[in-house]
């Protein structure tokens, strides 16, 4: 009885129980199940509310802490190159089982042509790389923080976390306090929020299957099941054997504890919201130095997106074989490439990708039948997120043990 008890009280089983309640809600009533959409956006914007300014505090203690360690360096070279390899690797992944398993490949579209549209064209724009750059380096903190550009405020709180590195000891250490008890009272709010998951997480389910129906669900059932596999192997295979090779942490122990953050990722399917959950599990339970849980966590919540690689990559095939595209070797590097850069870019929040217009385009595949994933959004973000965090987690424990080489 104690256990059924534990369980219940559990946040990762409530918002399951939610998902299933809603699902059937969705199913029974049909559209009149937008009338629950306004739950999923409370939720959801509680959680915006909060994470723009953790974001900010972790990453400028994070930088403050690290800035002025000799291994700062490398620790910051080797987290970048740890998301872009293993975002490069995830797309890579993601191209090989879309070409084993072929799951656009043979599908009756007859039923869903009312859904296809041209509409999200010009949403696939990739800016060039001096845009890029200059679109990185925000000329007003304050806008870029009322405008959640995450990339804007990333560059900015590194920036000022080193410069605060650089100066005197006893004049810092007062603001560092600060930003500490700053992180702590954002985790505690966040935690609060995270009472109305279930809530949340209902009408969200309900208003996507009340609007789109299972119907549309089975178009996308094979690509999903792919996608799923592929989540799996490089959450549960990849990633572990990356700890076991470069770090000195058991990957078996790795996945065990790895549980929690990874129920709150499936709740909210944002990288940013899971942040408070990922941090005290890395800290506490992986016994992960706190200056590089400070700095590697808020960067992967913002950077690391190896789940959207993953279905970058296979949507790409997916919509290839749909309608019957060959895919020559610069398509692939297009894909790559593209899904590659974009996942980095991604922003840790929840909501349907565009981004994924950028990497069709890339590889000249039509974008028409967009609107049929729209129906599986919610639940590919969910189980993307999951894997996102596990990768910034996997990053903190190999920099970590880097850094505790260099600092010994």
């Amino acid at each position: 009885m104690a256990q059924i008890q534990k369980m219940v009280k559990n946040i990762g089983f409530q918002v399951v129980v939610a998902m299933i309640i809603g699902a059937i809600a969705g199913a029974l009533m049909g559209q009149q199940a937008a009338m629950f959409a306004p739950l999923g956006a409370i939720f959801i914007h509680l959680i915006k509310m909060l994470v723009i300014p953790l974001i900010a505090v972790s990453i400028i203690a994070g930088a403050a802490n690290l800035g002025d360690s000799p291994a700062a360096g490398k620790i910051g070279l080797t987290t970048f190159g740890f998301f872009l390899l293993t975002s490069a690797a995830a797309v890579a992944l993601a191209l090989s089982m879309g070409a084993i398993f072929k799951p656009g490949a043979g599908l009756d579209l007859s039923a869903a042509q009312h859904f296809f549209s041209n509409d999200y064209a010009d949403k696939g724009a990739v800016p060039g790389f001096f845009d890029t750059i200059l679109g990185m380096i925000p000329t007003n903190v304050f806008q870029s923080l009322n405008d959640a550009n995450i990339l804007q405020i990333m560059v900015f709180c590194l920036f000022l976390g080193i410069a605060i590195a650089k100066q005197d000891n006893s004049r810092t250490k007062p603001l560092m306090e600060g930003l500490d008890t700053l992180i702590q009272a954002f985790i505690w709010m966040i935690n609060i929020v995270m009472l109305v998951a279930p809530i949340g997480v209902f009408g969200l389910m309900a208003d996507a299957v009340g609007t789109f129906g299972f119907g549309m669900l089975m178009l996308v059932a094979k690509l999903f099941a792919v996608y799923l596999l592929a989540i799996l192997l490089y959450g549960f295979v990849f990633y572990p054997l990356l700890v076991k090779l470069f770090s000195n942490t058991s990957p078996l122990d790795f996945i065990n504890k790895m549980k929690k953050p990874q129920a709150v990722a499936l709740s909210t399917a944002s990288s940013m919201a899971t942040l408070p959950v990922n941090m005290e599990t890395c800290e506490e339970e992986l016994k992960i130095s706190k200056p590089t849980c400070s700095f590697v966590l808020p960067l992967g919540a913002t950077i690391n997106m190896s789940g959207n690689a993953i279905y970058y990559g296979l949507v790409a095939i997916f919509f290839a074989q749909l309608f019957n595209v060959d895919l020559t070797m610069t398509s692939y590097v297009a894909i790559i490439f593209t899904a590659t850069i974009g996942a980095i870019g991604q922003a840790g929040v929840p909501g349907p990708s565009f981004l994924v217009v950028a990497v069709l385009l890339a590889a000249k595949i039509p974008i028409e039948g967009l609107p049929l994933l729209f129906a599986l959004d919610r639940i590919f973000d969910m189980i993307r997120t999951a894997l996102n965090i596990t990768g910034d987690a996997a990053c903190a424990v190999i920099v970590d043990r880097f850094a505790g080489e260099k600092s010994a």
